[in-house]
């Protein structure tokens, strides 16, 4: 849940994010609430930030995002774990009446503590493994906040856009824990431009980072 002074927030800076996923359309973050004219596949990304993440899938109309696919690390279990749990409870609440949501793993770019010489071939492989993600899944929106694993899918999403083969609307949400500096895979996202929308949960950073967008604490 946003504890009061994030819902606050939120609603005194209302988000226009302009999100083309096929064709035109306005998803609008007020209130907590988004919305958008169309159903587009959607990709949230889980891992060491997955309660903020969740966090922005409670606010989205789930009638709206669908199918959703849940994307994690292979080794991460915890976070594809809570999105279950929270995906059954929206069946169970009758706020949902079939199973539209779909729990997928992806290789690691790096595990920590290995080495940056091995971490070439494991990125190579994330990268194949995120390229065939890309093209089975096509997703239109993808939401994700920091685990290293969502760098290869955006970098491969981006990639069949410019190229004409796709279309994937990337909104990165940096986590509340980058106080003064981004995340390695925020960084990369930002100086690369390849995150449609950029956000921050701190005036300062938006300060620093101009293109970013400051909306506010999730948390």
């Amino acid at each position: 849940m946003l504890r009061p002074s994030g819902a606050r927030l939120l609603a005194c800076h209302p988000l226009r994010i302009r999100a083309l996923a096929q064709r035109p359309a306005v998803v609008r973050v007020a209130h907590r609430r988004i919305a958008v004219s169309h159903r587009p596949r959607i990709c949230w990304f889980l891992g060491g930030h997955t309660a903020e993440m969740m966090n922005v899938v409670t606010a989205v109309q789930k009638d709206r995002f669908t199918p959703r696919y849940y994307v994690a690390a292979l080794t991460d279990n915890m976070s594809l774990q809570k999105a279950q749990v929270y995906e059954q409870s929206l069946i169970q609440s009758g706020e949902k009446t079939i199973k539209n949501a779909h729990f997928v793993q992806i290789y690691r770019s790096r595990e920590v503590g290995q080495s940056y010489f091995t971490s070439i071939a494991t990125t190579l492989l994330a990268t194949l493994h995120a390229m065939w993600l890309v093209i089975r899944i096509r997703p239109q929106v993808i939401f994700c906040n920091g685990p290293g694993t969502c760098f290869p899918l955006c970098v491969c999403a981006f990639v069949l856009k410019v190229l004409g083969l796709g279309w994937s609307s990337i909104f990165y949400i940096e986590s509340i824990a980058r106080v003064k500096k981004l995340s390695l895979s925020g960084l990369l996202l930002y100086k690369l431009r390849i995150a449609d929308q950029f956000f921050v949960q701190w005036p300062q950073l938006q300060q620093k980072y101009p293109r970013a967008y400051y909306a506010g604490r999730l948390m």
